[in-house]
């Protein structure tokens, strides 16, 4: 066969025998033999394909169904632009420690530095961001021992993407050049191809090679050509036990470790302010409105309740709040860490533990139920002025408690960033099921949301049938919404999912509203109202409807929060938009009476 064709051949049979179940393809010229590849795997059921026509969506689809499955998921690009716009989707992997795997296709070495067409630098293109990266030159020709060299890199790439040995699981890019011919050799003349079809080289195994197992055809059994173990869970020393302990549990991107933590701190008899990350938070010694009491907190409104340490696990992304807490002065902070770059930007962390920490809890001291008591009544005295403040017509808050209390524990929530999940932890009093939540916090954009929920649909779906598979639903602001709106745009022949988006369309930029742009002093003068309206408040006026249209998707407009849960009872199969029509002016007011 070609160079070309048996090289793309021979990665995407080695990433099926890694355990790639899930691929992503944006179509180029360039990328042609890992396309004809792709689909000759998805049609063998060896993988799963997902064509998309926009390198971002795909890459953040790509995300979407590798935080979805837990699996490595490639995204496969042409060469040029096509490779950076998948920059975004790697930051994020890098930062929430996701394996993607890029596989960008490039020019051989001569066309590159010429002014070649579609030929930039892409090799180090993702800079710092990738725990890994190889760039494999273009093969003259095909022999067994380039066949070991492709899937011993192969090994490396997916070993890497899920930390065996490395610095902690995330994104890794393999760009590989491909000259030309790029498309397979056509059949025989006789066969009804022309007559100046090019034929395929004869390709000779090596004669030292394990029988069955030369670098062309790979290991026998469809056993990957590197086994490499999976890494050892990280030792760590358990933490100290202490009475007046409070536990901040943020974003984990293993959703079980930060089950695993809220038992941790139960039995220990700390109190947990938690993040609505991973999953729903609830239970025994859960703080309801968790932010609101941490506020009340670092102001010296409750002095009783002031901790003499905070154990921070994941990371916190959320509330300034949450913060101020670990600058209280004599406040001594810890954190519990799934790898060793941990997050402290206050710079105060004393001590840093491992995940293992989490395995055995400290001895939980006499006075523990009093602590834990006292922290929750705080939280538990606040309900009625919550819901008393989101009002009874829809208001972020509102809109994001009626979501919550129609999940059940078995659901899926893929939550945007900005407004979305403060009024959702701010909503929440400890009661909600503890369906599991995916959002993209590590660098907590507005990117790819909607194709990252659609990867997340088609990942949970596609592990069990559909009438057993998860629900999943997903909640974001309208300019996150129309930031990726190009993720509904899914081709008649691709795999759809099962996917309800609620859409809260406040017509711009909510959060503004509630930070310090938004305060009412400083929009007293009409000029400054205007220029705040302008550059932070950015109304769009779109119709939702006439966009959800266009790409064939089903959308509603509700009115309240009734019908809302009434729409979001059940199972609803494909994809739909629900929209909640949202007064921006209600989200300064609700948070300042909230506080």
């Amino acid at each position: 066969m070609h160079p070309s064709t048996a090289l793309a051949t021979v990665l995407v049979d080695e990433l099926v025998r890694g355990g790639v179940r899930e691929a992503v393809l944006a179509p180029g010229s360039r990328s042609a033999p890992l396309a004809y590849a792709l689909e000759e795997a998805d049609r063998a059921g060896r993988l799963r394909l997902h064509v998309r026509i926009d390198e971002r969506s795909a890459g953040f689809l790509a995300l979407g169904l590798s935080r979805g499955g837990g699996a490595p998921v490639p995204v496969v690009t042409t060469s040029g632009t096509a490779v950076a716009n998948l920059h975004p989707a790697v930051l994020e992997a890098s930062h929430s420690g996701i394996p993607l795997v890029v596989l960008s296709a490039d020019r051989p070495a001569e066309l590159r530095g010429t002014g070649a067409n579609q030929t930039t630098v892409q090799p180090g293109i993702f800079a710092g961001a990738v725990r890994w990266e190889a760039d494999l030159p273009a093969p003259d020709a095909v022999t067994p021992g380039a066949g070991a060299h492709w899937r011993s890199t192969v090994c490396r790439a997916l070993a890497a993407a899920v930390s065996t040995g490395g610095p902690g699981r995330g994104p890794v890019h393999l760009n590989v050049s491909f000259r030309d011919p790029l498309a397979p050799g056509l059949p025989p003349a006789g066969a009804g191809a022309s007559s100046d079809a090019q034929p395929d080289a004869d390709v000779q195994p090596d004669a030292d090679a394990e029988p069955g197992a030369d670098g062309l055809t790979g290991r026998p059994g469809g056993a990957p050509w590197v086994t490499v173990p999976p890494p050892a869970a990280p030792g760590a020393a358990p933490v100290d036990p202490g009475l007046r302990t409070l536990v901040l549990l943020g974003d984990v991107p293993d959703p079980a470790t930060g089950q695993r933590a809220l038992a941790w701190a139960q039995e220990a008899g700390w109190p947990v302010l938690a993040e609505p990350f991973g999953h729903l938070p609830g239970g025994p010694g859960v703080v309801p409105h968790g932010p609101l009491v941490a506020g009340a907190v670092a102001r010296g409104e409750l002095a009783q309740l002031v901790p003499d340490r905070v154990v921070v696990v994941g990371r916190l992304t959320l509330f300034r709040e949450l913060g101020a807490l670990l600058r209280l002065p004599g406040v001594r902070v810890e954190q519990v860490s799934g790898h060793e770059r941990w997050t402290d930007p206050s710079h105060v962390v004393s001590r840093v533990h491992g995940v293992g920490a989490l395995v055995a809890a400290p001895q939980r001291h006499t006075g523990a139920a009093a602590w834990v008591d006292t922290w929750t009544a705080a939280g538990a005295a606040l309900s009625g002025a919550v819901g008393a403040a989101a009002g009874p017509e829809p208001t972020g808050v509102g809109v994001a408690r009626a979501v919550a209390d129609v999940l059940t524990a078995q659901d899926v929530l893929v939550l945007g960033s900005s407004t979305v999940p403060r009024d959702l932890a701010l909503s929440l009093d400890g009661t909600a099921a503890p369906a599991r939540v995916v959002a993209n916090r590590g660098l907590a954009g507005i990117d790819g949301t909607v194709s990252t929920a659609v990867g997340v649909a088609l990942a949970v779906q596609g592990l069990e049938p559909p009438a057993g598979a998860p629900r999943v639903l997903a909640l974001m602001g309208d300019l996150t919404f129309l930031h990726d709106a190009g993720g509904l745009l899914i081709g008649p022949d691709e795999p759809r999912p099962d996917l309800t988006v609620v859409v809260v369309n406040d017509d711009g930029g909510g959060i503004f509203s509630t930070l310090e742009y938004g305060d009412p002093h400083r929009l007293a003068e009409p000029t400054a109202a205007a220029a705040a309206e302008r550059v932070f408040g950015t109304p769009h006026g779109t119709d939702l409807g006439a966009l959800c249209a266009a790409h064939g998707v089903p959308h509603e407009r509700v009115g309240s929060l009734g019908a809302l849960q009434e729409r979001l009872a059940g199972r609803t199969a494909g994809l739909r938009v629900l929209e909640v029509p949202v007064d921006r002016a209600t989200h300064r007011r609700v948070r300042d009476a909230l506080r």
